[in-house]
């Protein structure tokens, strides 16, 4: 026996029946319950008479194939369902109700031109496109999409250019408190994500015995557990937060689980999930107003290889899984222009290139 039913806060009408014990959806594409319980009762006869069911591509909806794509992350967790639904919002407003079949290059064009009069950048909307792209792939190889459309998206925006010099990195770490100097040691020196890694941490996650710090698989943003070696100052610093921590547990006489929790009395205990108030004022006090604690990233990944560490051993500090997104991360600033002809400067006015 099949069913009707709709999708949250769509007018179309969906059917629900059993082929062989397993359960199949199909949206009727239209409005008019009546016209969808003949839909369903065409293919409980077509299912009663042993005839094949036959889905016509003529009539499979936007809504279809996004809860298909949405069914295939959730078993195969290949994606974060919040990322999943946070990139799909703008595709909905557009696309709910259309039929996937009349999806072209027009349409994706005007979707672009749209998004752009709301300022998204030119890399979010790619990756809202590449969302549609993943979710019409699929419905073409569950034979629900005749022919699979090829869509140009806009072209990646150039990577932000900020970083921190050390004199600009210690002039905002001064002026924080200690419990905040610690936690941008960690994003400078590692290059972990401030907010969803550093800021993150719980006490578990240091060992000063074995001089280690790691993330646990879920918390980075690959999905991918980490481990590193600390520096001596970050061995020093973790350790005089460590006491910081121990003391609060004290004081309330209740355990406090996070590496970086409130000191103060407001929230006192509870993990500091943001300090945008304090960094903004410290960042316009040292004179480099506007900076982003993002920017600490782009740094390590700079001072990683200027130092020789091997990029894949600076990939697995920083959590970068590939090295696209590693180069991109990887900017040259004036300083090392300068130090690269400080350098050619000391070959000598006998060395000339392309000869020895």
């Amino acid at each position: 026996m099949g069913s009707l039913y709709k999708q949250p806060g769509s007018r179309i009408w969906w059917v629900k029946y059993h082929v062989h014990g397993r359960p199949v959806r199909e949206s009727t594409g239209t409005a008019d319950e009546q016209e969808a319980k003949r839909c369903l009762k065409t293919r409980e006869g077509q299912l009663a008479s042993g005839q094949p069911l036959v889905p016509r591509l003529d009539r499979i909806r936007y809504e279809e194939v996004l809860e298909d794509l949405r069914a295939h992350y959730e078993a195969t967790g290949t994606r974060d369902l919040k990322e999943f639904r946070r990139r799909v919002k703008h595709l909905d407003r557009v696309f709910a109700g259309w039929y996937i079949a009349m999806i072209g290059q027009p349409d994706v064009d005007a979707y672009v031109v749209a998004r752009r009069r709301k300022q998204a950048a030119g890399g979010t909307i790619r990756r809202e496109l590449g969302t549609l792209t993943k979710m019409l792939r699929l419905a073409y190889q569950n034979g629900k999409l005749a022919r699979l459309p090829i869509f140009h998206k806009p072209k990646e925006a150039a990577p932000r250019g900020g970083f921190f010099e050390w004199p600009q990195y210690e002039a905002v770490r001064r002026r924080l408190a200690p419990d905040l100097q610690v936690a941008v040691t960690v994003a400078y020196t590692l290059g972990w994500r401030m907010q969803s890694e550093v800021l993150a941490l719980e006490r578990r996650h240091l060992d000063l015995g074995a001089g280690t710090l790691r993330l646990d698989p879920g918390m980075a943003k690959n999905d991918e557990g980490r481990v590193v070696y600390l520096t001596p100052e970050l061995r020093t610093l973790l350790g005089e937060q460590l006491e910081r921590v121990t003391e609060l547990e004290r004081s309330q006489g209740r355990i406090v689980p996070w590496l970086f929790p409130h000191l103060g009395p407001r929230l006192v205990g509870q993990r500091i999930r943001d300090f945008r108030k304090a960094w903004t004022e410290a960042c316009t006090g040292a004179g480099v107003p506007g900076a982003y604690r993002h920017d600490f990233r782009r740094t390590a990944v700079r001072n990683l290889v200027n130092a020789g560490v091997p990029e894949r051993v600076a990939m697995t500090i920083t959590g970068h899984k590939t090295r696209s997104v590693f180069d991109r991360y990887h900017i040259v600033s004036p300083g090392d222009l300068q130090e690269a002809a400080r350098r050619l400067a000391g070959l000598g006015s006998g060395h000339s290139f392309g000869h020895s």
